[in-house]
């Protein structure tokens, strides 16, 4: 028999949460009677993590290890492509996740038939700056993406396989699964969790964190709108500064026309700096629609070649 549920830890310098996190969890799945195993990446931990885990390393306890710190997205990348589980849950190793929400997951997930269903935190234990700057993200998340949601931050998630399979994670990424899962055409969902105040040690994310991550959220915009129609994008920037580039020209045409000297005139230099940099974002849209339609007609003509074998 197969295992039913792999939970995934990702963990930096978190030796003291995960002395008492994994027997925790394990304990809980046992109760569940399920079939299971824990798999803890450690991303680089300094702390003793190797040592502690070698001691709690069974036949449910998988233990993976990463020279050095590479980042979470880059640890549950290297996690998912070694759980064995039928379902996935993802949980931080900080213990502020509650191990008993897993089985409450799990059985909101099968009975949704849904893919991904999120641990929404309603009544979080974190710092106020960090509570507000957390909303205002999820705001703007679900706004700019169109995917509903008010907690896709949340590091306790559990999934189906075939998700799991198809994520390909890297930078802040993993803040963004469930956009990425709606965007490959899965089912998602959240369910209101306890969320504790983390019981050892300090968090390990500084400010940059929120930088990165509305970065990684452009990213995540121009892979899930853009990816198929990049002239949608590169074209219409292109437009805008051309048409903003032909108004200061005209300007100066008018200028000229009536007298004046307009070969030092910033406004002449402007001008063609912008209508130049528009023939370019539009020649850049064209060059990725015709990327796009090549990559398409391959991907048929294969699909073609294997229908006639």
């Amino acid at each position: 028999m197969g295992t039913r549920v792999s939970v995934l830890m990702p963990a930096y310098n978190e030796a003291e949460n995960l002395a008492e996190l994994v027997p925790q969890v394990a304990s809980v799945l046992d109760r569940t009677g399920e079939s299971y195993e824990i798999v803890v990446v450690d991303d680089g931990s300094t702390d003793g993590t190797r040592t502690l885990m070698q001691g709690l390393r069974s036949a449910t306890v998988r233990y993976i290890r990463l020279r050095r710190n590479a980042g979470k997205s880059a640890g549950l990348s290297l996690g998912l492509e070694h759980v064995r589980g039928e379902y996935v849950v993802l949980m931080d190793a900080d213990g502020q996740d509650d191990p008993e929400e897993v089985p409450r997951l799990l059985e909101h997930l099968e009975a949704e038939h849904l893919d991904c269903v999120t641990g929404r935190r309603a009544v979080r234990n974190d710092r106020f700056v960090k509570r507000t700057t957390s909303k205002l993200y999820n705001g703007v998340t679900a706004k700019v993406t169109g995917v509903p949601g008010k907690d896709f931050n949340s590091g306790l998630k559990a999934m189906t396989r075939e998700l799991a399979d198809s994520l390909e994670m890297y930078g802040e990424l993993h803040r963004y699964i469930p956009v990425l899962a709606v965007w490959n055409g899965f089912r998602v969902g959240e369910l209101d969790v306890e969320h504790h105040e983390r019981r050892h040690g300090a968090s390990k994310f500084g400010r940059a964190r929120f930088w990165r991550g509305f970065l990684d959220l452009v990213t995540v915009k121009f892979l899930t709108t853009y990816t198929a129609r990049p002239f949608h994008l590169f074209g219409g920037i292109g437009v805008a500064i051309g048409f903003v580039g032909s108004l200061l020209l005209a300007w100066m045409g008018i200028s000229k026309i009536a007298g004046h000297d307009i070969g030092t005139r910033p406004a002449l230099q402007l001008g063609v700096l912008l209508v130049v940099v528009a023939v370019q974002m539009v020649s850049l849209g064209l060059l990725g629609e015709l990327m796009v339609n090549l990559r398409r007609r391959r991907n048929l003509d294969a699909s073609a070649d294997g229908d006639l074998q």
